[in-house]
């Protein structure tokens, strides 16, 4: 795979990142590296390897369902200035 400014700039715009001129010339060669790393687990011979979908066996995954004093509506918007009528404004999804 051909990691260059396009590539970065493609991986920037899909994660909706605006990345200046030095961020750009900083990342490029740390993604480089991180690319090169993962295409070394290619070499690795899993030929008779079973996949593992949960390497670690979940256990007693469940806890007791206890009632617990929960934050406040006005508590959970005391931190954010884009509210609107009580509730956490977003951005316009059309």
């Amino acid at each position: 795979m051909e990691v260059d400014r396009k590539l970065l700039e493609h991986v920037a715009e899909l994660a909706r990142l605006k990345l200046s001129e030095a961020e750009i010339n900083k990342f490029l060669p740390q993604l480089k590296e991180a690319l090169e790393f993962f295409s070394k687990l290619n070499e690795v011979n899993t030929n008779n390897v079973k996949p593992s979908f949960q390497p670690v066996e979940i256990r007693n995954a469940m806890r007791e369902d206890k009632e617990e004093e929960c934050i406040s509506q006005e508590d959970a918007l005391s931190l954010t200035e884009h509210k609107k009528d009580g509730y956490f404004k977003g951005p316009r999804a059309v």
